[in-house]
Order: structure tokens, then sequence, then C-alpha cells
């Protein structure tokens, strides 16, 4: 990228950031600025596109859990929503286009495939605008997520078989061999330090030993970073190696949303199918709300993931750039569906930011579309008549609930919305339970009975602890707000949003770790503690 692409895409994604809308906004933005500005992306900004792409699915797959996959609401909804989203548009499109006399008698072939790229939601951004808001964990967040999984295999094999590329005998031996190597992995991943050479273990487990090796035996680079992710994901430094990744990925995905935005051609034929294609998006929306709750989870839930994944998708234009190549269908639709691509992107990245505050008021309303029954990994949880409550039990949330179980034994609940580490805590007889503390429902229960007295947030990301604080205020919460911050800028936001205390844990946790230092030394050397104190204050 030459130096004009990077100066508009950062006062792009600034300008965005100040108006509150997520940066992605902007970078998207820019690159349809540059496009009228006459400037191409080119093979390199290419090149940093799919790198980002790529490293994003390493990412995702080192948090993803194979056993999710095999959830009803995951196979089965990701299926039934292609099928409905392709019988429901492809009619509609094939109506409309009598409407334009310059593609006046598609075929029904083109319309199918049109539909098909169009029933795909944008993995891309939903991770990002999750991962934003701080909602990769929550319950909403790990659906979207394995429905996107599930779409991207769909479109994997889709492109590998309809190009005719049949993978390689070698492909068969590959996946095995890979799995034995899983030990391999592990240790190459425990020696690799805390540092630089852990991004860079990274980039060679996701590019060369992911990436390369797939597409050396003919299956998709991509699909092999997300193979080797889950692979490498049960190793317990991979929280660690993808935090290592993850300002890499972010930088590398802005060349990705600035191609987006400088392919997409503005015609006014393509901004008019592009437009039609855009009041498309609310009937996908609702198809998966209504499929969601169809699987016992509830409206809140199956709302959240709806928003996440109301987009068209990259896999979508990949889809059409091979029916272009293939002479199925004409470019003019390719151009179409980028701009459909980016519009529904600027429009999702507000509706996601707000989709809380969005659903409150139509709750109750929505309610009406649940089934009987819970999801079990879903439950709106109540405490049993604990007065404090730790929300994110890490490292961080963890100490605080030993620190005031201790103080205050039996009044101590602790929350986190992996269900995973919830049991761990239950194993080992802590009382945790699952909950999210962004969840209007959960507080719907616990304000109006002033259950709790004291609330405090310790997740992991400070997104996600702004994102309670609001759910909090919109729910006149009457006890204390405790929040754990990690740099002065989040302190400091936390506190114009009226919490009671707002903690740094950097800045901190170096005069704890002093205090601690001090009351050993006294310890151990009480008499150098009297020489030195003696000059100060006259001895003891």
């Amino acid at each position: 990228m030459d130096a004009l692409l990077i100066a508009i895409a950062f006062l792009f994604g600034l300008l965005a950031q100040q108006l509150r809308l997520p940066p992605l906004v902007g970078f998207l933005l820019a690159g349809f600025a540059l496009q009228a500005m006459g400037k191409e992306g080119g093979e390199a900004l290419r090149t940093v596109a799919d790198l980002g792409v790529t490293l994003l699915l390493f990412s995702i797959g080192l948090k993803l859990r194979v056993r999710s996959l095999m959830r009803p609401e995951i196979w089965a909804g990701t299926t039934l929503h292609a099928g409905f989203v392709i019988l429901l548009f492809a009619p509609i499109l094939y109506g409309l286009s009598f409407l334009v006399s310059s593609v006046t008698g598609i075929e029904w072939r083109t319309v199918f495939l049109l539909a098909f790229a169009l029933s795909f939601s944008s993995t891309v951004f939903a991770v990002k605008s999750l991962s934003e808001n701080g909602d990769l964990g929550a319950m909403h967040g790990r659906v979207a997520i394995g429905i996107l999984v599930m779409q991207d295999i769909i479109a994997v094999l889709f492109l590998t078989f309809s190009t005719g590329k049949i993978p390689s005998a070698w492909a068969l031996a590959a996946i095995p061999v890979l799995l034995l190597a899983r030990p391999v992995f592990g240790w190459i991943v425990s020696r690799s330090g805390h540092g630089e050479l852990l991004s860079l273990c990274g980039l060679f487990m996701a590019l060369v030993i992911g990436a390369k090796a797939f597409d050396v035996v003919g299956l998709k680079a991509d699909l092999g970073a997300l193979f080797i992710g889950v692979l490498v994901g049960t190793h317990p430094r991979a929280s660690e190696l993808k935090k290592s990744l993850n300002y890499i990925t972010d930088l590398l995905l802005v060349g990705f949303f600035l191609q987006i935005g400088l392919e997409g051609a503005l015609t006014w034929q393509g901004l008019g199918w592009a437009a039609l294609m855009i009041l498309l998006l609310p009937l996908k929306s609702v198809a998966f709300f209504g499929l969601l709750t169809r699987f016992r989870l509830r409206a809140r839930t199956s709302w959240m993931a709806a928003a996440s994944l109301s987009t068209y998708s990259e896999f979508g234009l990949i889809v059409m750039a091979l029916g272009v190549a293939q002479g199925w269908i004409g470019a003019e639709w390719l151009v179409a569906v980028a701009i459909a691509l980016s519009l529904s992107f600027l429009l999702a990245a507000p509706l996601n930011r707000r989709a809380e505050e969005l659903y409150d008021p139509i709750s109750d309303s929505l309610k009406k579309w649940e089934t009987a029954g819970r999801h079990r990994d879903d439950l709106p949880v109540l405490e049993n008549g604990e007065r404090v409550a730790i929300f994110g039990m890490g490292r961080v949330g963890l100490a605080v609930y030993h620190a005031m179980e201790t103080r205050f034994p039996g009044q101590v609940i602790g929350f986190d919305r992996d269900p995973v580490a919830v049991q761990e805590h239950r194993d080992l007889e802590r009382n945790v339970m699952l909950a999210d503390a962004t969840d209007s429902d959960f507080w719907e229960k616990v304000c109006p009975r002033d259950d709790l007295d004291l609330a405090v947030l310790a997740m992991p990301t400070h997104s996600a602890n702004v994102h309670a604080v609001e759910t909090l205020k919109r729910h006149d919460f009457h006890g204390v707000v405790a929040v754990a911050g990690k740099y002065p800028e989040d302190i400091r936001e936390l506190r114009r949003m009226g919490v009671d205390t707002a903690f740094n844990l950097y800045a901190h946790a170096g005069s704890t770790f002093a205090g601690h230092v001090i009351n050993v030394f006294g310890q151990q050397r009480p008499d150098l503690v009297r020489e030195w104190r003696g000059p100060l204050d006259g001895g003891d």
C-alpha cells in the first residue's frame, strides 16, 4: 500500500471512531473515496487482504470447539437458512430482472447462483464487530461464529467442486498426518516464548503449515488455516497465541476493507441492483431470528446473533467471481454484489453497536416467538441469595472472588459466559454459574428485586465491560458497580459513565506488589526496616 492509501484509510477510520462507529466503516468509505479518485488496489493490497482473512480464520480456529458445530442450531440452522434464502430470493430476483432491460431473459441458473452468493454472511465483519463489542465469548457470539464457520465450509466445498479442481490424492493423507503431528505443534508453541517469536510461530502455523500445506494438496488455503487453528486451539497457550496475532490481523484486515471499496465500481445500474439486494437483507435477518428461536434459543440471543449475521459476505463475492470466470453470469452482477456487500457493512455496523439498546423496547414482542423449553447453554441464571456478583471469572475475577468469599462467606457468586470455564469452576466447588453481564434478560429479573448490592465487572475486554455498564444503567441497577480496566483512557471513560469505582490493573499492580514486598522484607529483616525508618520518623 502506498502513502495515500494509508493516509486516507487512517483519516476515515479516525473519523468513524470519533462518530462512535467501528473503524471498519471508515475503511470501507476510504476504499470508495480512493476508487472515486481513480486509485486501484493492486496485487500488493490484494495480498495483504488475503493474509488478513487467512489469519482471521486461524484465530477463529484457536477458539473454535468442533463439538459446537455438531449442535442442531449450527449445522441445521445454517443449512435451513441457506435453503430458505435461495428459495425466497431466487424468484424475487428473477421477477425483478424483467424490470431492467439490460438483463431481460436472465437464466434461472444465474438467479440461483446469485441467491446462493447472497445467502452467506460476512465472517470478517461479524468477528470484528463482536470483538469490538466484547461479545465473542457471549452465547450469541458463539452461535454466530459457528454458523459462519459452517457457511465457510459450504462455500469452500462449492468452490472446490464447481471448478472441477478435485483435491489430490495427497489430500487424503495430509489431514491424518496433521492430526498425528498435533503434539509436535504443541511442543513448538510451548517453546516459542512470550514475545515476537510467539507471533512468528502463529504466522508459521497459519500461513505455512495450514494455508500452504492445504494449497499444495489441492485444498482451500483458508480452510487449512482454520484447521490448524482448531488443532492448536486446545493448547494451554492458545489464548496467548491468539492475542499475539490480534494487532497483526487487525492491521492486515484494513487491506481487506479497502479492497472491498476499491473493487465496487459505482454505476447507476450497479447501485440500483445493490439497493434492491439491501431491501432483501431484512428477510435474511428475520429468517435467522425465526430459525434460532425454533432451536430453543432466547429471543435476545437470536436477535443479537441475527444482527451479527445481517450482512452479505466476502465469500459471496468469491462465488460471483467464479461464476463470471466460468461464464455462468455477467460481470455486472459481480459489481452489484460488491456494492451491496459494502452497503450491508455500512448499515450493519451501527445496528450491531446498538443491538442491545434496540432490543429492550421490543423485547416483549420478540419473546412471543420463543419456543417452549430452554437451550442448555442459554439459561438466564438467577443467583440464590448472594449479594456480591463477579462477572468474568478469569485471573482477575477469580482473585476478586476468593478475596470477597473470604470476607463475605456465602454471599458471593461468580458469573462467566463460557460454559467450559463455568464447568471447570464448578468442578472445583466454586459458586460460579452461566450468565452474561450484557444480557438484558438477566438484569430484568435481578434489578427490580434489588438482589445484588455489588457488581464487579472483571471481563477481559474493555468493550465488554462498557457494554455491561450501559446495560446496568438502562435497567436502573441500584447497587455498587466496580470495574477493572487496563489503560488510563479506559478508566476515564468508565468514570464518565458514572461507575462507583474503576480500578486500573496495570497502575495498581506495581503498588500492590510493592506492598507485598515490604511485608515480606519487614518479616525477614526487621532490623534493617527499623534502621531505615529511623532518620525519617524517629524510629519506632
